[in-house]
């Protein structure tokens, strides 16, 4: 795992990189991006709870499109999704990250990549180093038989890696891996920003 380097291909390709040893040198980075009374979006991501970014969103002087308010409908779930995409902030986790400074993610439907790739005016992800991989292939191998099999675990999902913890590719009508979405570079140059913390986060 090469830290440094992969910071460096992150920046080549437009994606802004970011490397914090703790989650003051975290918080204090969010400050510098963020403009309070800012609309912000958010997609799943287990890094995020962990390190309590919502509630950092959510404590602050933000608009929060907060999807986990309880009591929501999935009709109003599905506004806050299509408004994500006029966000100023978008958050999210990422399920990998080769050292050439590609990002690679895996969707059940849309609603996390979507604006990641599109919409929102400023993106960030974070990350721990364990989503770090060497090339491409190890990154979809992570993606595929790391991230999707524990977050249907997570998400009680009735498929067959939630029992093996294996992905085989089912067709079952739960499964969470319908999107699978590498991202190589962007136009506008640091839209996407990617933070990475030392240590484990996710998965």
């Amino acid at each position: 795992m090469d830290i440094t380097n992969t910071i460096k291909n992150l920046n080549k390709h437009n994606i802004g990189g970011y490397h914090v040893t703790s989650k003051k040198e975290l918080f204090d980075l969010l400050e510098s991006f963020l403009s309070y009374g800012e609309t912000i979006g958010c997609g799943d991501s287990v890094t995020l709870e962990e390190l309590g970014v919502f509630d950092y969103i959510r404590t602050n002087d933000y608009n929060f499109l907060d999807k986990y308010e309880d009591g929501l409908t999935s009709d109003d779930k599905r506004e806050i999704y299509l408004d994500n995409f006029r966000s100023d902030t978008f958050f999210s986790g990422v399920n990998a990250i080769s050292e050439d400074g590609k990002l690679f993610f895996i969707d059940g439907n849309g609603s996390r990549v979507a604006p990641i790739i599109y919409g929102p005016k400023q993106v960030i992800l974070i990350t721990g180093t364990n989503k770090i991989t060497k090339d491409e292939e190890s990154a979809k191998q992570r993606v595929r038989q790391v991230a999707a099999p524990l977050d249907t675990i997570r998400l009680g999902k009735k498929t067959p890696c939630a029992v093996t913890k294996q992905c085989i590719d089912c067709n079952s009508p739960q499964r969470i891996c319908n999107d699978f979405v590498m991202i190589a570079g962007q136009f506008q140059k640091e839209r996407i920003k990617v933070i990475i913390i030392d240590g484990d986060f996710g998965y």
